[in-house]
């Protein structure tokens, strides 16, 4: 068993940086090299991993002596092109960004790289890991004999800035059903053990970024929306989400029902943007009600502070980080496969085109 494992960072905006923080804390790895174009990410990621070397390039990166897994955090649109850059040069075990992709004509290229890949891809679903959303899943179907109906419920604050303002367009982002959602469609598969049939839609761009302009084009990503889901095990599956309700007490909002009982998670959003005047941010709480005997149990999940601190995912990073560190070290299977990784993209391509086109979507 390797001692250190040594990282080589590709994208080192928002997300890379609070990935560098959390692996920072793991026991055992190491920021061996990082890519990142932009000199105010580059300047703010040597910050945190001093000791890394900054490269011009993948090539010069994945050119590195010694790495022996990789990250990559870059813009929505760059993640192809790299994945086929280290198939090519250095297949090494990869932690991949969500989405996997952008545009349905990118699938084939990335079920090329699934076929020929010799080393694992994890896609990096968040979401799966938050401490208060494992438990949720892990008691969901004990509580509800089986779900028949999930439902979540994101109401959070809207995009933020980021470097180029790529992510205030659907060309570099896949949409928002992609870019934002595709965590909760990953979700929806995991949770019901099955695949969709019909997916329909209504969304758009009703409050954020009406008003901003870059290089005379006005952002185009949506910021609300409903999407419905029907699961080939007869299933079915909501999401409503928001992204100018950042006044929530909670962030998300997750329920499942079956024909025991229903189960709900809390998960507050960011402590980062909790107002002080408020006092403490909310802590995380897992409800299961019973239809018989009657009466709901609150369990409290609260996250390690540290944890909180490092990132804005409720301390998911972490632990996600902690497992791709077990199967680097270890071998086995992804958790969250090119498979899933491709679903989800799949189904938030299809929302996307369902509520354009005012129709039910079958074929993904």
């Amino acid at each position: 068993m390797m001692d250190i494992v040594n990282y080589g960072i590709i994208g080192c905006g928002m997300m890379g940086q609070e990935h560098l923080r959390n692996i920072a804390l793991l026991d055992g790895a190491r920021i061996a090299a990082i890519y990142e174009p932009d000199e105010h990410m580059a300047a703010a990621a040597q910050a945190i991993a001093p000791a890394a070397r900054m490269c011009v390039s993948i090539e010069e990166l994945l050119a590195h002596d010694g790495l022996d897994c990789l990250l990559v955090a870059s813009p929505n649109h760059c993640h192809v092109d790299a994945l086929e850059q280290i198939a090519a040069l250095n297949p090494l075990p990869v932690l991949m960004e969500k989405p996997l992709f952008t545009a349905a004509a990118d699938g084939a290229r990335i079920g090329a790289i699934a076929a020929r890949y010799p080393s694992p891809i994890w896609v990096a679903m968040e979401y799966r890991y938050m401490p208060p959303v494992q438990t949720f899943i892990q008691e969901a179907q004990r509580v509800t004999g089986g779900v028949t109906m999930l439902s979540i419920r994101e109401h959070r604050f809207p995009f933020l800035p980021k470097v180029g303002n790529w992510n205030r367009f659907n060309r570099n982002t896949g949409g928002t059903l992609v870019e934002k959602c595709c965590h909760f469609f990953d979700l929806m598969r995991l949770i019901l053990g099955a695949d969709p049939v019909r997916i329909s839609a209504s969304a758009g761009q009703m409050v954020n970024h009406l008003e901003e302009s870059y290089s005379g084009e006005t952002p185009d990503v949506w910021d609300s929306g409903y999407v419905t889901v029907d699961f080939e095990n007869g299933a079915r599956a909501m999401l409503e989400l928001c992204m100018y309700a950042e006044g929530s007490r909670y962030q998300e909002e997750i329920s499942a029902v079956g024909p025991n009982g229903k189960i709900e998670v809390l998960v507050p959003g960011p402590g980062r943007f909790w107002p002080d005047d408020l006092g403490a941010p909310p802590v995380a709480q897992v409800i299961a009600s019973p239809r018989d005997p009657k009466g709901p149990q609150i369990v409290k999940v609260p996250v390690d502070p540290m944890l909180l601190d490092a990132g804005d995912h409720n301390g998911s990073t972490y632990y996600q980080h902690a497992r791709f560190l077990d199967l680097v070290r270890n071998g086995g299977a992804p958790e969250v496969s090119m498979d899933d990784g491709a679903w989800a993209v799949r189904m938030g391509l299809a929302a996307q085109n369902a509520a354009v086109s005012h129709s039910v979507i079958t074929t993904f």
